[in-house]
């Protein structure tokens, strides 16, 4: 439970005049000596401004990219325009010499604007492709980046064989032109 820092001058000034020793005041108010404690010496040095929630500030994240690198990073995207994150944390592990992953890269240039969302069609595809055996293609739907071809997708009679869709996405797109 959270004390407002008024509640915390009150409990220590209830500790300061009791009777009783502090252990048994804190253990009759159900507060354990631990936080009365820590209250207690920012007290002493902050006065009652110490007893203020404090947000709290890691000193240092073990694992945060340096700035340096990041900037390294940010550089090579401006440089090498055409290339993914995925591509990008490769190339500045062997040119660097220094291991980012694909998803820090991501987070990298997500932080600089540098990644955009491109435009989907999102269509049925059940509804939409059937293959020579007249079955339908296991998905319900599936997102297609406009302009660009559909790779491979798995037939529902025999899922370790895959079939090529780009030319049905084309017959599709002209049918819709």
């Amino acid at each position: 439970m959270r004390y407002p820092a008024s509640e915390k001058l009150e409990i220590i000034k209830l500790v300061e005049g009791s009777h009783l020793s502090a252990r048994q005041t804190l253990s009759k108010l159900g507060l354990p000596r631990t936080t009365f404690y820590r209250w207690y010496d920012r007290y002493l040095k902050r006065g009652e401004a110490g007893l203020h929630d404090q947000a709290p500030k890691p000193a240092h994240v073990w694992n945060r990219i340096p700035d340096k690198i990041r900037r390294k990073i940010v550089a090579l995207a401006f440089k090498e325009t055409e290339l993914s994150p995925r591509e990008l944390a490769v190339m500045f592990t062997d040119t660097e010499q220094y291991f980012v992953s694909e998803s820090s890269v991501y987070r990298v240039l997500k932080a600089h604007d540098l990644i955009t969302s491109p435009a989907f069609i999102v269509m049925k595809a059940a509804s939409e492709f059937k293959d020579h055996r007249d079955q339908s293609i296991v998905a319900d739907r599936f997102y297609l980046p406009e302009g660009h071809r559909l790779g491979m997708v798995l037939p529902q009679h025999n899922p370790g064989r895959l079939q090529s869709l780009h030319r049905l996405v084309e017959v599709m797109h002209q049918h819709e032109s």
